[in-house]
Order: C-alpha cells, then structure tokens, then sequence
C-alpha cells in the first residue's frame, strides 16, 4: 500500500511538472502578442486545463494504460518509469527544450517495462501509433495552420489593420482557450492512464490474496465494439486529481520554453497565433476521439512552423527547429533507458 501511495504521488508530481513543462504550449503565442501578461496568459490556461474535465472521455487514458500488458508489470516498473519521466522533463526544462512530456512518459513506462520483462510486454499496436505520431502531429498542424492562415488573410484583405489586429487578439483568447482544453484532456489522461494501469495491478494483487477491491480503487473495464478491454470507469479522485495538478502546474510556468515557442522559432502576429492555436486545438480534438496520445508540444511547434512558412519558407529559423526535431527523436529512447536503469536499481533494492 505504501508503495502504492508512493506512485500515485509521483505520478500527480509528473503532472504538475507537465504542467509548468508545457505551459508554453497554451501560452507562448497570446504572451509573444501581449494580448496578456504572462500571469494572465497561466491563469488562463489552467482554468481552461481544468475545463477538459467534462469535455473528453477515456480514450487516451485507456491507450496509455494498455501501452504495456498489465499483466507483467509490478510496482517498480511504474514508480522507475515515473521517475525516469520526472527527470527527463526536468533536464529539458532547465535548458529550455519544448520536448514531449508525452513521449518522455511512455518512453520511461515502456522501458521499465522491458527492462522487468522483457519487448514482448510492450504493446507493439500502441506504441507504433504513439510513436508515428511523433512525426504526424507537427505534420497534420503545419497543414491546418498553413490552411487557416490562408483563409483568414484573404478574408481580411480589406480590413482596416488596426481594427483587424484588436479582433484578432480577442480571438486569440477564444483559441488559446481551446487548446488549453485539448491540452488539459490529453495530458492529464496519460498520468490517470499511468494510475489506472497502476490500480489494476494492485487490484490483481488483491485478487490473488482473495481480498476484496475498495471502491476507491476500482477500474471499471468493458469490452468495446472491436471484442477488447477498454476502460470504462476510474474513481472520480482520479481525474480530479490529475486536472488540478496539470493546472496548477501550468499557473507555475515555464518561461524558458515559452521564449523557445513564443519567439525563436517565428515572430508570431496575434492573426497568426489564433492561426497556430486554433490548428493545434483541432489536431488534439481529433486525437484524443481516436484515442492517439500525441504531444502537445510537437503539435502547437508543427503549427508555428505553418503560420511562419505562409510568409515566407525563410521565416521560420530551421536551425532551432531542427535541434527541436532532435529532441523529439531522442526523447522515447532516452527516457526509456533511464527507466530500465531505475528499474534495475529498484529490484536490486529489492522493491517489488
């Protein structure tokens, strides 16, 4: 039980540091256009996290809980792959790297994993359609942002260019409040999919010793349309937890990356952040009715980048963008090492 309180602890911590992490995601572009203050601009973003709470269902928390079987993983793998997550995040944060708090997650969980039981646990279905998201999510932003963009410029040729700029930074906040709900539901479903997958192994646990489940931690699952489990039901103090702690991650800031966002990769104008914020807004929609746990953070870049090629292909400065791209690359890998090492050190531990 201990160990038990111990993980969900660490994972309500990654969420917060999530929050923080990514903040800039919500944020940069409505901060680069001072449309708000940056105190504003957190505050905004958290109680738009918060709102996601009764939009999405448990789509992208069911896929996270099934990136491993469940059924060959104990305590130690979750706690090494949180902790492996934790650091990762921190290390780029500190050096203001927008990396995937996503990917850092599901690369510590999966590595941990085999790291106890070897690649067989590792949900190959899942994983490969996490991972062709790396790519796909900046894809499918830079598209739709690039799209929008057009559109409203040639919709507002004739617009006074004063009036059009105050319209435009009262959309800004409209947008950068539908992100931060995509944002808010995807993120936070990873952590209450890491505490689901966590419940059930404890709920095992139980069954094998003929003790009861308590109600607090019982993860209700059905069988879908497609003949598998999905889950259908996890405590209210789940989800709760998970959105409070994304907020109030987010309320903290995380103003390194936010220049990263906000101003190194194009100079964005408050026409082109509700460009940027409303594609990345429809790509995390789309995804999380899929059920694809994508980056946040790869898809609100994908979408700077659109906004900046409809200028002028020079606009945008690739050489940050490429150093971005490489820590994208070596996110899951890197993450997922850390979280076989810690694994290791757990077991010889001796923490089961």
């Amino acid at each position: 039980m201990t160990l038990l309180i111990i993980i969900i602890v660490l994972a309500l911590i990654f969420d917060l540091i999530n929050g923080f992490h990514d903040a800039a995601n919500s944020i940069a572009t409505v901060v680069s256009t001072k449309v708000l203050s940056p105190f504003q601009a957190v505050l905004w973003a958290a109680f738009f996290n918060i709102i996601a709470f009764w939009i999405f269902d448990l789509k992208v928390a069911d896929t996270v809980a099934k990136i491993v079987h469940t059924d060959a993983i104990n305590f130690a793998v979750v706690c090494a792959g949180l902790l492996a997550a934790i650091f990762w995040n921190l290390l780029t944060w500190w050096f203001g790297i927008p990396s995937s708090s996503s990917h850092t997650l599901l690369g510590g969980f999966s590595g941990a994993a085999v790291a106890h039981a070897g690649f067989g646990v590792v949900n190959q279905e899942k994983i490969i359609i996490t991972f062709a998201f790396i790519f796909l999510a900046p894809i499918i932003g830079v598209i739709i942002a690039s799209i929008i963009t057009l559109i409203i410029v040639n919709i507002s040729k004739k617009a006074n260019p004063a009036r059009a700029t105050r319209w435009f930074k009262r959309l800004q906040l409209v947008s950068s409040g539908l992100f931060s709900i995509g944002h808010g539901g995807n993120d936070a479903q990873k952590v209450m999919g890491i505490i689901a997958a966590t419940l059930l192994v404890f709920a095992s646990q139980l069954k094998l010793q003929g003790l009861p489940i308590p109600e607090w931690a019982n993860v209700e699952q059905i069988v879908n349309a497609k003949g598998k489990l999905e889950i259908h039901h996890i405590p209210n103090w789940i989800p709760i937890a998970c959105y409070t702690a994304i907020g109030c991650g987010t309320m903290m800031g995380g103003w390194k990356i936010i220049k990263t966002m906000g101003s190194k990769i194009t100079k964005v104008t408050p026409l082109e952040g509700v460009s940027a914020e409303t594609a990345g807004a429809l790509t995390l929609f789309m995804t999380e009715k899929m059920g694809i746990p994508v980056s946040t953070t790869h898809t609100i870049t994908g979408s700077i980048i659109g906004v900046g090629i409809t200028k002028h292909i020079a606009a945008v400065k690739w050489g940050v963008t490429i150093n971005l791209l490489w820590a994208w690359i070596l996110t899951i890998p890197i993450s997922g090492l850390l979280g076989a090492i810690l694994f290791w050190i757990l077991k010889w531990c001796d923490i089961q």
